[in-house]
């Protein structure tokens, strides 16, 4: 689509912090107003819609997606969005373990078990952790003590919480990051520890470099998003 507009804006309405182009209020997909809870994410969102050149090229505008996503898929239903979000946390990425090389099993210990241990704290429970690549329940407890923490979220927190857990594969990194806890990077190590020790020992191709670049594009993206939304 070519751009129609001269300047974004954003502005204060009923339903939060909408976004205005030449004075005319941007609708959603599903046709709803284009309206997030936060200032400082009507701006960022606002600045993505600057941003865009003779033509609207929506991969450029991350932020944009994500309130559309929570406005209209989520919003209607946030319960359900929720419960299958969390059912990650019924396998999740650092409770499957290596047994060998030592090497890469020591990394990822150093690397998962500060976010195990900060999840067991944060919502008194436990997990289970294998060397096996079949699945290992969790106790229900940990399940449905996840399933609660991603339940309190809002439509707004689920919307990049989805690709946090997505590209991560892990449940309890994404909560962390929402909560604060630990460092983006950090994280995205962790969560991509595998990968990249293949990449040491086996190199890397061009189609897979890309492919990372573009995840963890995505993951810095809705991690933005995240903390703009909680912006003072």
């Amino acid at each position: 689509m070519k751009r129609f507009y001269e300047e974004a804006k954003a502005v204060r309405t009923d339903q939060g912090w909408g976004i205005a182009l030449d004075g005319r209020p941007v609708k959603t997909p599903a046709r709803a107003a284009l309206a997030v809870p936060a200032e400082q994410l009507g701006y960022g969102i606002a600045a993505e819609w600057n941003g865009q050149a003779e033509e609207i090229d929506p991969l450029s505008m991350p932020l944009t997606g994500l309130a559309n996503a929570a406005i209209d898929r989520i919003a209607p239903d946030p319960a359900s969005f929720a419960a299958e979000l969390a059912r990650y946390g019924e396998a999740d990425l650092f409770c499957y373990r290596a047994d060998s090389p030592a090497e890469l099993a020591k990394r990822q210990s150093e690397a998962w078990d500060p976010l195990l241990d900060w999840a067991m704290q944060r919502y008194d429970i436990g997990f289970e952790t294998t060397t096996a690549i079949v699945h290992r329940p969790q106790p229900d407890e940990t399940v449905a003590r996840l399933q609660a923490a991603v339940e309190a979220y809002d439509a707004f927190h689920l919307a990049p919480l989805s690709p946090l857990v997505q590209l991560g594969g892990s449940l309890v990194g994404a909560l962390a990051l929402a909560e604060g806890a630990f460092e983006e990077d950090e994280v995205w190590e962790a969560t991509r520890l595998d990968e990249a020790w293949q990449e040491t020992h086996w190199g890397e191709d061009e189609e897979a470099i890309a492919a990372r670049d573009t995840k963890r594009r995505e993951f810095a993206a809705a991690m933005r998003f995240l903390r703009l939304l909680d912006a003072s």
